[in-house]
């Protein structure tokens, strides 16, 4: 969810930067034709896959994988993040709806312009959140947690409050 959390700039997220550091695993299309078994990406297990450092539009403490996609081009796109416990992302809001499965761990999300722990609901392995299109919405891990999100590209995201933003505070340096 930070994915809600992604579950939280300015403007949305360049594909340079949530690609930065990351590598996609990418998935083969299909075409007019059958293609061969051998053309076929496989992530056989979560030993498997490529973990990367999180996108500088997210509070530091994040991984990332792309699964499959372009973060930066239109078209389906699924990330992983893990997060330990603890972790925030702070009120935000994407120009697309993001889908947020949980898969380990416990997330804490939550709508608004402001952090509310009494009206926050609570996932663990299993959940699932919708944050639709604009939404203002906020993420906590309550446990160390590894959510997937999916979406249609182009990923942004936009801080409520812009001083939430880490790419701000690397500006400010």
């Amino acid at each position: 969810m930070k994915l809600f959390a992604i579950a939280a700039s300015v403007a949305a997220l360049s594909g340079a930067a949530l690609a930065a550091g990351m590598q996609t695993q990418t998935t083969s299309t299909a075409s007019q034709t059958a293609m061969p078994a051998s053309d076929m990406t496989v992530i056989s297990g979560s030993s498997a896959v490529k973990w990367g450092p999180g996108s500088p539009a997210f509070p530091a403490g994040m991984k990332m994988a792309v699964m499959t996609g372009d973060p930066t081009g239109t078209g389906f796109i699924s990330i992983r993040a893990k997060v330990p416990a603890g972790y925030k992302v702070p009120p935000h809001f994407h120009p697309t709806d993001e889908h947020v499965t949980v898969l380990s761990g416990t997330m804490a999300f939550g709508m608004g312009d402001m952090v509310d722990p009494k009206t926050e609901k609570t996932a663990g392995p299993g959940g699932y959140f919708v944050a639709q299109s604009q939404m203002h919405h906020y993420a906590v891990a309550k446990t160390a947690s590894t959510i997937q999100i999916d979406l249609n590209g182009p990923f942004g995201i936009n801080y409520v409050n812009a001083a939430d933003d880490p790419r701000n505070k690397k500006a400010e340096k």
